[in-house]
């Protein structure tokens, strides 16, 4: 598959590293500029572009760049690219980091926000997983303990194939739902951040209640800036 990476921190490199190792065709790009890709390029065979030409000549693309980035993105970056190009969103909403965004406060799903900010319908997936068990504990089908990812998001068509290699990147992929109901795997929500199988990530999203979306977004907003806050400065 072609697919077209925005974001080269820790989900959007991972995902390029494990992307190209299973043969698939990556084309990545970050704010700085393909110039700054080189090393990873060299490490995966990635190819470095500009933002504007991840959507070009794909069958999927990773949107993995913090919220408060998304309204930056090229406005005609869908201009032209076919209905059937698959949208993924990766990212995460953290008001710390990312500013208060309002449609979210007010009750909007993270990634429903990102599809009317860039006029497409997105999956959200990827979302939940930590960038080292993303690169090291995929396994194979049936393995006991395999790691579990959610996905949510319109349409059905594009989740399956979201589903799918999700699998094929060697974890088991749960079917979360629509987009609207993709509030069940934002920060802080029962299976946010969590090492769940199958059945344990269902019960984790079952069990998110709606009513509390404020707690469960302060409480990973305050883990996420005590996290930063402790981390050396560079």
């Amino acid at each position: 598959m072609r697919i077209g990476i925005i974001g080269a921190g820790m989900i959007g490199s991972t995902l390029a590293r494990r992307l190209t190792a299973l043969g698939h065709t990556v084309a990545i790009a970050n704010s700085r500029g393909p110039e700054t890709l080189r090393d990873l390029a060299a490490e995966t065979g990635a190819r470095p572009v500009t933002v504007a030409e991840t959507a070009r000549n794909v069958e999927m693309v990773v949107i993995a760049v913090p919220e408060r980035a998304v309204p930056d993105l090229p406005k005609d970056l869908f201009a032209g690219v076919p209905a059937d190009v698959i949208v993924i969103d990766a990212g995460n909403y953290y008001p710390s980091r990312d500013g208060s965004i309002p449609a979210i406060e007010a009750g909007e799903t993270e990634s429903g926000w990102v599809a009317a900010e860039i006029a497409r319908p997105v999956i959200k997936a990827f979302n939940t997983i930590y960038f080292k068990n993303l690169l090291e504990k995929g396994a194979a089908p049936g393995t006991p303990g395999r790691l579990a990812v959610p996905v949510a998001g319109d349409p059905r068509e594009a989740r399956t194939r979201v589903l799918q290699l999700i699998d094929e990147l060697g974890f088991d992929a749960v079917d979360a739902g629509a987009l609207q109901d993709s509030w069940r795997q934002q920060p802080g929500s029962p299976c946010y951040a969590k090492e769940l199988d199958a059945a344990g990530l269902k019960q984790a999203l079952a069990a998110a209640e709606r009513t509390r979306i404020a707690e469960y977004r302060k409480a990973a907003d305050d883990a996420a800036r005590a996290y930063f806050t402790s981390q050396p400065a560079r």
